[in-house]
């Protein structure tokens, strides 16, 4: 059941970021400076991040520290790194050490987010990064519920055996008599 909820949450945070990344995009004057501060806190908000950017970061809330927070920060179970590194262990954990398509695709992606660095995201585009992660993370999840979730094909059911003459005898009789017992009352 926390499998789902990491992969989830993993999604759900990406879609966060993006969305407020392509409102910023979008606003491309100076004049947005507070308007920004206070988007930038709502967004930690919304993900209970305020507390832990203050911790990490203990200075003006950019942009790009939130980006690094919510991507990367593998100390915080919100951040995408932290909970595709959740999805990998319990995955390892279902398989018992198998190697399975949702195995090898949750330890692709987690070894990329501890490994990744903001500036090389940014640089390469924040939004394609998070379309990709998103693509990645929908096929990990279906990766999931084909291995873990969906029932295993049934076996094709065994024939009922070709009633014998002395079984079908025995039903034409008893109906006979059922008939017979109505017709007299």
């Amino acid at each position: 059941m926390r499998l789902g909820t990491f992969i989830e949450r993993a999604d759900n945070t990406a879609r966060i970021l993006d969305v407020k990344f392509e409102m910023m995009e979008q606003r491309a004057d100076t004049s947005a400076q507070p308007f920004d501060y206070h988007h930038w806190t709502a967004v930690l908000g919304s993900v209970s991040g305020f507390e832990v950017y203050r911790r990490v970061y203990r200075d003006v809330i950019t942009p790009e520290r939130v980006a690094g927070l919510l991507i990367l920060y593998g100390d915080w179970p919100r951040s995408l790194a932290a909970s595709i590194a959740e999805v990998e262990l319990l995955i390892g954990q279902v398989t018992k050490g198998r190697d399975t398509e949702a195995a090898r695709l949750a330890a692709q992606l987690s070894a990329e987010l501890k490994n990744g660095r903001i500036g090389d995201i940014l640089q390469g585009g924040l939004h394609a990064f998070l379309v990709s992660f998103l693509a990645r993370v929908n096929e990990l999840a279906s990766a999931v519920s084909q291995e873990f979730l969906l029932p295993m094909a049934p076996e094709a059911p065994e024939e009922a055996p070709a009633p014998t003459p002395t079984q079908s005898q025995t039903q034409s009789q008893s109906q006979g008599t059922q008939s017979q017992s109505q017709s007299s009352t």
